[in-house]
């Protein structure tokens, strides 16, 4: 890794930056539930009752407390999971993406965790043994992904003034002053080096002329304490999922800069991911896992149950935040904290329409090319062969057709073809060293 060893980067991802507020009670005991009112139904599959079930009926899969995670959890409280065969599936919070990635290492046999709802590129840092605590590859899938959009950059009320949107290079004069004024280091936060929200960040500021790996200090921050850190006075930005953005706004703590659909239209963001030797020893289970994820996002992106799965994802033993933070944002509705409402905003957070569920190579191309850019990964990775190992959307086609999902909504290719975004550089992903090469701001 260029100038970043291994276990650094271990090291770095795996804790807070200090000073950094450290909160607690991140879990709950609380285990109150709602009865659903409008459930899919949960009957037992034709396969489990004819004895041609899954191998195992049960699992342990993670969550962070985000939105985006919803498909997992409406799978369990609606019984998906069960109705496909899994009567034993455990929807388990994690404190952090570390503490995912570690579970994930552990495996459920070890404590931990079988797969999770997590940041698309951490599957691949994990295959190639970069984040791992061993040291060694731990070979995952990715089986879907779990939403487009829905993620944003906020930043603190000191800088409302600037009203700071698309375009970043405000801040950058406004960081110099500060500097100038005495303050030591200007703190912007992410989730996880590598990671979409680090990715989305130093994307937006490079694009304003500023140097994320030398005008500003990136820290990893778990997101339900993003907005914490930022009463503290600890960081100037940050980049996570919602709710947090909209918790920033409603505690009168700053302002949203950017929604990320803006910064890259139905852009891909969280996975469905899973152990490879999991699903290799159990591929039947592997199939009932996705198809009760698939069909917890189908019921997910309905407008007339929106309402609902924000009750239901509210609950102190999941996002632990008032439903009416989550609604908003997730009916397109965006405060932006500065006056601004946008309504019906039309990149809004997708579970499924617009190929949303489905894992795009191509995309998964583009994440391995930015992990390259800021010197994550080596240059002289193959990328394209790592994404054959890990992206599995023959195994979402396959579900996908037991689930009788429209011919119409399968997509005939694995690359969504030329990317644009709001900057107007274009990501060719069968040329992704030319649009690697167009970036002025680069570690490489």
């Amino acid at each position: 890794m260029s100038k970043l060893s291994r276990r650094k980067f271990i090291l770095t991802a795996g804790a807070t930056a200090a000073g950094t507020v450290i909160l607690h009670g991140c879990t709950s005991n609380n285990t109150q539930t709602t009865t659903p009112t409008s459930s899919p139904a949960a009957t037992t599959s034709p396969a489990a009752a004819s004895g041609d079930g899954p191998e195992v009926t049960t699992a342990k899969l993670g969550f962070i407390a985000l939105t985006d995670s919803a498909p997992l959890i409406i799978a369990k409280e609606k019984g998906l999971f069960d109705k496909y065969g899994m009567t034993g599936v455990e929807v388990v919070k994690q404190a952090s993406w570390p503490v995912t990635r570690d579970n994930l290492e552990l495996g459920s046999d070890g404590g931990g965790i079988d797969g999770a709802h997590i940041l698309t590129p951490m599957p691949y840092l994990m295959t190639m043994g970069l984040i791992t605590k061993t040291k060694q590859p731990l070979p995952m899938y990715i089986l879907a992904r779990l939403n487009t959009n829905g993620q944003g950059i906020s930043v603190a009320n000191t800088y409302k003034d600037l009203k700071v949107g698309l375009d970043s290079k405000a801040l950058k004069g406004a960081f110099e002053k500060a500097k100038a004024g005495g303050k030591q280091e200007i703190k912007v936060a992410m989730t996880f080096p590598g990671g979409t929200h680090d990715l989305w960040i130093r994307y937006w500021l490079a694009a304003g002329g500023i140097d994320p790996n030398k005008d500003v200090s990136l820290i990893p921050v778990p997101p339900p304490q993003m907005v914490a850190n930022m009463r503290t006075g600890n960081m100037e930005a940050f980049c996570v999922g919602e709710p947090w953005n909209a918790q920033l706004i409603n505690q009168q703590l700053g302002y949203t800069a950017i929604v990320t659909g803006e910064l890259w239209k139905d852009h891909p963001e969280k996975a469905f991911t899973m152990r490879k030797d999991w699903v290799d020893k159990n591929p039947k289970a592997a199939k009932a896992l996705l198809m009760a994820v698939m069909e917890a996002q189908q019921w997910c992106d309905k407008p007339e149950n929106k309402e609902e799965m924000c009750q239901i994802i509210s609950q102190d033993k999941w996002l632990k935040v008032p439903a009416k933070d989550i609604l908003g944002r997730m009916k397109g509705d965006i405060d932006y904290g500065t006056g601004v409402v946008k309504k019906d905003f039309p990149e809004l957070m997708k579970f499924w329409s617009n190929n949303a569920s489905y894992p795009f190579k191509s995309h998964d191309l583009w994440f391995l090319t930015e992990n390259i850019r800021w010197g994550y990964i080596k240059p002289d990775t193959d990328t394209k062969k790592l994404v054959d190992e890990v992206n599995r959307e023959d195994l979402w086609k396959e579900a996908a057709k037991a689930l009788k999902v429209a011919d119409a909504e399968i997509p005939k290719s694995t690359s969504r073809g030329v990317e644009t975004f709001f900057d107007g550089v274009q990501f060719d992903p069968e040329k992704p060293e030319e649009y690697l090469k167009s970036l002025a701001i680069k570690k490489v």
